[in-house]
């Protein structure tokens, strides 16, 4: 889909807790830093849906698992992924598209490193049964 870059990401095995790489500013989908935060998810749970109007999301999951739809509303066409920590990869989704995300296992945290500060007023929300998706 335009507008989503999914990028393979290293884990390094470590005796004591393995590694998690997340983002370097060399890498494709890198669009400025403003942010980052940490949002959980519980099993069976939805978040959406969500547009950004200049907002560039990184979103990786270090602990559990998360499907991500994304749609876009010009062309009426869907994106979905699952990401986790066997599938550890980082979406990037533009700004102009809607996001929905749901809890897979019973705690799941995701890690955006957004490219602007957060703006309650660059954003729009909308009810989830306003786009028809079968989750």
């Amino acid at each position: 889909m335009d507008g989503v870059i999914l990028t393979p990401l290293k884990k390094i095995y470590n005796p004591k807790g393995d590694i998690f790489h997340a983002m370097k500013k060399s890498d494709d989908g890198f669009s400025g830093f403003g942010e980052a935060y940490f949002s959980m998810i519980h099993k069976d749970e939805i978040k959406g849906w969500k547009k950004h109007k200049e907002m560039v999301l990184n979103l990786v999951v270090p602990l559990g698992a998360v499907e991500f739809i994304i749609y876009n509303d010009k062309k009426q066409d869907y994106f979905n992924v699952i990401l986790s920590t066997t599938n550890y990869q980082r979406l990037t989704i533009e700004a102009g598209l809607w996001m929905a995300f749901r809890g897979i296992e019973k705690n799941s945290m995701l890690l955006n490193l957004a490219s602007i500060e957060h703006n309650p007023n660059e954003s729009e929300s909308i009810d989830l049964k306003d786009i028809k998706y079968e989750w």
